[in-house]
């Protein structure tokens, strides 16, 4: 099955990678995460099992059960490394539990910081069909469960930045230009006036690596649902124009610089024996902006691939060791399956 990432569908730019909408929900009369014992941790998770289990989502989508405690050290943050769950997660799993579709498409982590973290995530621009079947699982909880709802305050939540909707919708763009003008500082500091933030790829605390940045909504008390996402995609479409209005004046301005940078690139993952994650996605960055320049016609899903699947976890599960050496060769050769094809 084709992971959510490997759609050839992108929709409203190529400067978008992904999006995400997360939903953070706790349940009533049981202490937040922090302050549970294991015997109440594996009560919700054995809650939440029952109702997820027996329930089917979009086109009769079924999620499947992962007790964190069973996996090592490499399997949980292979799943960081995709997406899946976050950082936190994967370091004590005990009392954890992850509930996801096949195609990684929506995941619930249960147990992180609150009791249930709803995600979905969509290949290019699409936060309307993402958040539609992030409250789908959640209105089927919902029933099913009794949350901690406040009138005044809405959802309540361990960080008292979540409180109202509990949502936090996220956009991946691949921002090369504004990056190398150096104006990420100057948008951060905008759009942060608005109720919005930039990070790295992974989040908060992550480091930026292959121009990849992600913009979230910050603000999720005395606001709706619907309103964040189309505050956030407001801002994002103006960093979308930004962006892709300085590809083409560099373009113009020095083509003939610009496509020598990508067709090296170009070389380089097309002949590499080694290579590491840093190196692979500072040149797939550049691949990609010479797709979408119209300088080589590579499918942007197969970067994108490569994208989520090289990180170290994911190869050492593939190699079934911890060789950095046998690992770097691995990556190399799939790149080059990947850009060759």
């Amino acid at each position: 099955m084709k992971m959510w990432y490997e759609s050839d569908i992108n929709k409203n730019s190529n400067s978008v990678i992904s999006t995400r909408v997360r939903l953070a929900r706790n349940l009533s009369d049981i202490p937040f995460p922090n302050f549970m014992s294991l015997e109440q941790k594996n009560d919700v998770i054995s809650k939440v099992e029952k109702v997820l289990l027996k329930a089917s989502f979009i086109k009769n989508t079924k999620l499947n059960k992962i007790d964190m405690q069973k996996l090592n050290d490499v399997e949980a943050n292979a799943l960081v490394e995709r997406r899946l769950i976050s950082p936190a997660f994967a370091k004590n799993r005990d009392g954890k539990a992850l509930f996801a579709s096949e195609d990684e498409k929506i995941s619930v982590m249960v147990n992180e910081e609150d009791h249930i973290r709803i995600q979905v995530f969509s290949q290019g621009s699409d936060l309307p069909l993402c958040l539609k079947i992030a409250n789908e699982v959640d209105n089927l909880l919902e029933k099913n469960l009794s949350y901690a709802f406040d009138n005044n305050l809405g959802y309540l939540t361990q960080c008292p930045t979540n409180l109202g909707t509990g949502l936090r919708a996220s956009v991946m763009l691949h921002l090369p230009m504004l990056q190398q003008e150096g104006l990420i500082e100057n948008l951060s500091g905008t759009i942060s006036k608005l109720g919005m933030t930039v990070r790295g790829s992974m989040g908060e605390g992550s480091n930026v690596r292959g121009a990849l940045y992600q913009i979230s909504n910050q603000v999720t008390l005395g606001i709706s649902e619907q309103s964040a996402i189309d505050n956030l995609m407001s801002i994002v479409n103006q960093v979308i124009k930004q962006e892709e209005s300085l590809r083409q004046s560099a373009y113009k301005n020095d083509a003939i610089g610009l496509e020598d940078k990508v067709y090296r690139a170009y070389g380089l993952l097309l002949n590499a024996r080694l290579i590491s994650t840093d190196e692979l996605l500072k040149l797939v960055s550049l691949l990609k902006l010479g797709v979408s320049l119209g300088i080589l016609k590579i499918e942007d899903s197969k970067l994108n691939k490569l994208i989520f699947e090289s990180g170290a976890y994911n190869l050492n599960l593939k190699l079934k060791d911890n060789s950095s050496i046998n690992r770097d060769k691995l990556r190399a050769e799939l790149t080059r399956q990947t850009v060759g094809a």
